[in-house]
């Protein structure tokens, strides 16, 4: 008798543990279902936003074109830096108009977008859009999940939203932009920081370069935080991957450097006092006169860049890597001669960094839901007179109101340091 009591007692006392294992096993599949369900409602999302482009958007006057050209001449070998060569194959594809002479950007580049050119133009421009749109969320998935200690969940599809209605960000899968290849580069040369790969960090930043407009400023203001940081191989990596991207361009055309700056200065005199940088400014700001804007520019753009390098050197005790990407980007856009709002892709980084921290400081999701309203109506107002008058001179309030943010919340952050756990919703 007294060993079936024990038995019994042993039965009983499993039973609770049985039935948490139950609830867990159910709250774990219960997660599975809820994540697949979630990932294939974005997917069905993203299908739709790339056909819904597709059929407003003819791609033989668009951005794509382009890209899809480079791509395809490679392939074929063909050299995007040949004139003839680049008016003929837009004109087989019913261009309209070949406004760039050639290839507008490094030759490298264009061996990034081969790719592309092994499907036909129309189902390329759909599958990029897709995966533009891929790229995207799984920013913003890693960059939730370093910079939130909770509430991932409930921040994640509301900023995926959020952010496809992001002007910069509709406008670029709308005409077919690459700007996603420059996010995609980033993101994982910041991960393989995290994961102490230095080297190999500094070589895939160092890929910014291929659109040097936007890259330049970007790598000057990262080398000066890594040197500030000691972190010597990753500078060194900067330069490996320059000098990569040097030499793969020479076996195609040995004269492609000469070719791209001529070329650049020919779009750069077309764009002048049109788009939301320091040179535009200075270019209006004297009433056009060319000599006028490059003394003004460069007093500007040194300026503007002595001020980022001064904050990242006054600060590198208390920054993190992830958080200096986020004051070194919007300034690498006002600090140059050329970029589009759609260049703009990459504030993915300070966005989703400020909407994290305004849930942390005001206790309240909805705090970050209004700015991220806020922000897209900002953007579209500047989109829709971009539109109209064929100037992205507005574009600059969405680099000063990010910027802002940024500088104010880390100055709360540093000053008042919060621990305490987020609320749920």
């Amino acid at each position: 008798m007294g060993k079936v009591a024990k038995s019994s007692n042993k039965l009983l006392e499993n039973k609770p543990a049985a039935s948490q294992m139950k609830i867990k096993t159910r709250s774990s599949i219960i997660k599975v279902m809820g994540l697949t369900a979630g990932l294939m409602i974005l997917a069905a999302v993203f299908l739709f936003n790339s056909l819904q482009n597709s059929s407003h958007e003819d791609y033989r006057d668009s951005n794509f074109l382009k890209f899809w050209v480079a791509g395809h001449m490679i392939l074929t070998g063909q050299n995007p830096y040949d004139s003839t060569q680049w008016y003929n194959e837009h004109i087989k594809l019913g261009a309209s108009q070949v406004p760039d002479k050639i290839f507008l950007y490094p030759l490298p580049q264009a061996y990034l977008l081969v790719p592309l050119a092994m499907i036909p133009i129309g189902e390329s421009f759909i599958i990029w859009g897709i995966f533009s749109q891929a790229i995207m969320a799984a920013t913003c998935f890693v960059l939730l999940n370093h910079f939130a200690t909770t509430g991932r969940n409930r921040l994640f599809y509301p900023l995926v939203v959020f952010l496809l209605f992001f002007g910069p960000i509709y406008l670029s899968l709308h005409v077919g932009s690459i700007g996603a290849i420059a996010l995609a580069f980033l993101i994982v040369a910041i991960l393989l920081l995290e994961r102490k790969k230095t080297l190999l960090a500094g070589i895939v930043l160092s890929m910014l370069i291929l659109k040097p407009s936007q890259g330049l400023p970007i790598l000057f203001l990262a080398g000066c935080w890594f040197l500030f940081k000691q972190d010597w191989r990753v500078i060194i990596g900067m330069g490996v991957g320059g000098l990569i991207l040097l030499l793969s361009g020479l076996f195609v055309d040995p004269h492609w450097i000469q070719e791209f700056l001529n070329n650049s200065h020919a779009v750069s005199d077309r764009t002048l006092g049109l788009q939301s940088n320091i040179y535009s400014f200075a270019y209006l700001s004297c009433n056009k006169n060319i000599n006028c804007m490059w003394i003004t520019g460069t007093i500007g753009l040194v300026f503007l860049l002595g001020l980022g390098v001064y904050y990242l050197w006054s600060n590198r005790e208390r920054l993190t890597t992830w958080e200096a990407i986020n004051i070194i980007v919007p300034l690498g856009f006002v600090s140059t001669i050329y970029l589009w709002s759609y260049d703009q892709l990459l504030y993915i980084f300070p966005i989703a960094w400020i909407t994290v921290e305004l849930v942390k400081t005001t206790r309240s999701y909805l705090v970050s839901f209004i700015f991220l309203l806020g922000l897209d109506i900002l953007s579209f107002f500047s989109l829709a007179v971009q539109a109209e008058t064929h100037a992205d001179l507005l574009s600059v309030t969405t680099t000063i109101l990010i910027i802002g943010l940024c500088l104010w919340l880390f100055h709360l952050k540093n000053s008042h340091p919060i621990d305490k756990p987020i609320p749920a919703a």
